[in-house]
């Protein structure tokens, strides 16, 4: 049966592509709702806290990850091993950011909203992937060295 549910966030897709962006998005809701001690080592939720914490992240997981952790209830086991799991992304996507950011230019663009646009894209998923937080050839993008 279809999941009836509307999600706050994209789920989860098997492949983790898009893993880095659904773990952010998984972390702000468990906190808005309270359960954000939930996914922490040493925490000290509750049974409550943990069931409510583990609903929100089998809703938000693929239908696959949720066969294949079936046997998993508690939260915080859920999330580490989903992180062992996709924690690679990390690997995968800064060097490709990098990569991308190295051959971004503006003449490739229609309009500097475009080129904006891919900039910063770029630049989100760098500091995503824990690249560093500012980004020295920035500033030669956007404004020519003399």
């Amino acid at each position: 049966m279809a999941n009836l549910a509307k999600l706050e966030f994209a789920a989860l897709d098997l492949s983790g592509d898009n893993y880095l962006s659904w773990v952010l998005d998984a972390k702000i809701h468990l906190r808005a709702n309270g359960l954000g001690q939930t996914i922490v080592d040493e925490n000290y939720a509750s049974p409550e806290e943990n069931a409510k914490a583990m609903i929100f992240l089998r809703r938000h997981i693929h239908e696959a990850l949720k066969s294949e952790y079936v046997v998993v209830d508690e939260p915080l086991v859920l999330w580490k091993a989903l992180g062992e799991r996709y924690d690679h992304q990390k690997t995968v996507t800064l060097p490709r950011a990098r990569y991308e950011w190295t051959h971004l230019r503006f003449q490739d663009f229609k309009s500097v909203s475009e080129y904006n646009s891919a900039m910063h894209r770029i630049t989100s998923l760098m500091r995503l992937c824990g690249g560093k937080k500012t980004v020295p050839k920035e500033q030669g993008k956007l404004i020519p060295e003399e």
